[in-house]
């Protein structure tokens, strides 16, 4: 689906479960599995369409923990932020209250969340082709 498209090495199963050590609730099944087989996906002129799991517990801790943010945004806390657009928007899969396995765009302008697709997959097939975020 993506001609620059740069796949790393899988992600080890304790890199996987340190998301959840650091960040709390499972995460999602769908991610879960793309990560044992690529830890990220980059494309797009560089562009983040899966972090790696390192780069996933270091964007939502800074979310998460950041008092200028708290300031600024509504909680971060219910999501779960895997990959971003290289312009500042970012996307998430909702945690809370229960695992969903639809992803949202978060705004950086805006603080608006909303829905963008309705699996991982679907996401990575929308992102190539022509939907505009």
């Amino acid at each position: 689906m993506y001609e620059d498209a740069e796949f790393a090495a899988p992600a080890s199963r304790e890199a996987i479960d340190q998301i959840e050590r650091w960040l709390g609730p499972p995460v999602p099944s769908e991610l879960r599995d793309l990560l044992r087989h690529t830890d990220g996906v980059r494309a797009e002129h560089g562009s983040g369409l899966v972090w790696p799991t390192r780069k996933i517990i270091e964007r939502n801790s800074q979310f998460r923990q950041d008092a200028d943010f708290a300031e600024l945004y509504m909680s971060f806390d219910q999501l779960l932020f895997f990959g971003d657009d290289g312009g500042g928007n970012q996307f998430a899969h909702v945690q809370v209250p229960a695992e969903r396995p639809d992803v949202f765009m978060w705004d950086h302008e805006t603080d608006e969340r909303r829905w963008v697709a309705r699996s991982l997959a679907d996401y990575l097939q929308r992102r190539a082709g022509d939907d505009d975020w």
